[in-house]
């Protein structure tokens, strides 16, 4: 099943927001619903393929002629990803920057070939996945078009090595299906990141995504042990032990390259027992420096729950933490809300929970039962949806993330905080600015933001100075430009700030050795060279 063409997931699953909010959204930011309703499918066209018929042969000659579409439908199913922006413009139905044909390989060698007929021919190619990206990552440079190469055809999980704990698998599988083969077999990847019933393995790999469970399991680079690579010069198989002292790891390349270094097409990762219980509970901290305490205490001394997060006082005043309820309702001193998650064996999860229930309420947590926990867990891969109800309402919402060491983290907060209520405010839309931890590390942690605001007369024109303000204020506060999200275009410029002139430089160079043409997902990730 495809994504919703112009938002999030299923269609079936979309629902429209209590007039509650509705009303709220009215009174508190002056959200209007606009009188302009969305595009259809089929009244949007992109402008006509520009792919040479040349090229479109070659690319038969190694694929097949049934795996390559230019029909509209697919080119516009495979436009930009889903990030607030990239929604905006094609719900308005502009779609110039649609791929000039969708091309799908069935394995690597195939990918191999359609690499090197496209530098052959400089043509631009785009891996894709799952379509989730939210940063701009689908969104290449490419003045002469592109195509998209679409890796769904590759969905087998390869092999399961249950002495080493490892499984093989292909880069299209998206994470439902990868839970339902290993659980066949009684293992789980563990990684369950809000984009998981739609994006991909390679997906997963390309961007360094990080799953709602990672305190347990760890990020998916951490997951990573071998890595298939095509490029238009040749494969790349990396990986040759789980850890090695031969070199810099070239793993690490690979890993949030976002296709511009090459295509990933088969991944080895860790996997580990399917846990025999969950349990998911809620906790509440007078403040958010309280529960970061609380935190920071388990993400450093331990007991580690398997999922840790902690919502600051807005986001738990609305009830983000379960989309479900958003408009319920809490009194004002509802605090923050902490959800804590523990997976294993009943007698090692009751035995770690009893452990951190004493750290928590040292910390002066309240423990609040297991009900919040339940609904987050219950919920958790529902807020896509939400925001496209918000945008049906004629709301803005979007979020960005970043990361820190722990001293950093508080100024971090109200930085970016501040950055986008000031920029937004001072363009008639005051916004409703929410956060919460997602990830924790003994040195530091995730912050994670949702907007809300009215659109403005150009919704996307809008949001741009905000972003930037909270770019800037990122990097001024020592935080990365991406936690988990990437970089694509709309990182690109300050991805370049932080690792500096000479980190980019680096980067091209490796650029240049892999992809010498440049048709790998050209202008992401990395600026364009000096001389472009």
């Amino acid at each position: 099943m495809d994504m919703l063409w112009s938002g999030w997931g299923d269609p079936a699953k979309a629902a429209p927001l209590p007039e509650k909010v509705v009303g709220l959204l009215r009174d508190l930011l002056g959200v209007r619903t606009t009188d302009t309703p969305p595009a259809t499918l089929s009244a949007v066209k992109p402008q006509p393929s520009r792919l040479a018929e040349q090229v479109r042969a070659a690319l038969a000659e190694v694929v097949g002629e049934a795996h390559i579409h230019d029909d509209d439908e697919s080119r516009i199913r495979h436009t930009r990803g889903k990030s607030t922006p990239d929604l905006l413009r094609i719900r308005a139905g502009a779609v110039s920057d649609a791929p000039d044909a969708v091309v799908l390989p069935a394995d690597h060698d195939e990918v191999l070939a359609v690499l090197r007929a496209c530098a052959r021919h400089r043509v631009a190619v785009v891996p894709f996945g799952g379509g989730t990206c939210v940063v701009g990552g689908l969104s290449p440079r490419a003045h002469d078009g592109f195509v998209a190469l679409d890796l769904r055809r590759m969905n087998q999980l390869l092999s399961l090595d249950e002495v080493s704990r490892t499984a093989t698998l292909q880069p299209g599988l998206r994470g439902p299906r990868v839970e339902a083969l290993l659980a066949e077999r009684g293992y789980t990847l563990g990684h369950f990141p809000q984009s998981f019933e739609w994006a991909t393995i390679g997906g997963f790999a390309a961007a360094r995504s990080s799953g709602q469970a990672s305190a347990g399991y760890g990020r998916f680079d951490d997951m990573v042990m071998k890595l298939q690579v095509a490029t238009p010069q040749g494969t790349l198989e990396l990986g040759q032990a789980p850890r090695s002292a031969a070199g810099p790891d070239l793993r690490q390349l690979v890993l949030g390259c976002e296709g511009a270094f090459g295509v990933i097409t088969a991944v080895t990762v860790r996997v580990r027992p399917k846990p025999e219980t969950k349990v998911y509970e809620g906790w509440r901290f007078a403040s958010f420096a309280a529960g970061q305490a609380a935190l920071r205490t388990l993400a450093q001394d331990g007991p580690l729950p398997t999922v840790l997060r902690l919502s600051d006082e807005a986001e738990t005043l609305i009830g983000l933490a379960d989309p479900g309820a958003i408009g319920a309702g809490l009194d004002s001193a509802a605090g923050c809300l902490a959800v804590a998650g523990y997976e294993g064996t009943p007698a090692e999860t009751a035995a770690r929970r009893k452990r951190a229930h004493a750290v928590l309420r040292d910390a002066g947590g309240e423990f609040l039962g297991e009900e919040p926990g339940d609904k987050w867990a219950h919920g958790r891969f529902s807020a896509p949806y939400l925001r496209d109800a918000l945008l049906d309402a004629g709301a803005f919402a979007e979020t960005l993330e970043t990361a820190a060491f722990w001293s950093d983290v508080p100024a971090l907060y109200e930085a970016v905080r501040d950055a986008l209520t000031q920029t937004l405010t001072g363009a008639g839309t005051p916004p409703l600015v929410m956060c919460h931890v997602s990830h924790v590390y003994p040195a530091g942690a995730s912050l994670y933001f949702t907007v809300v605001s009215a659109q403005g007369e150009d919704p996307v024109a809008h949001w741009a100075p905000a972003k930037q303000a909270a770019n800037d204020a990122i990097l001024a506060a020592g935080g990365t430009i991406s936690h988990h999200h990437g970089v694509g275009t709309d990182h690109r410029d300050w991805y370049a700030q932080e690792i500096g002139p000479l980190g980019v430089a680096v980067l091209h160079a490796v650029k240049n050795e892999l992809d010498p043409v440049g048709i790998l997902n050209p202008g992401v990730l990395l600026p364009p060279p000096p001389s472009a």
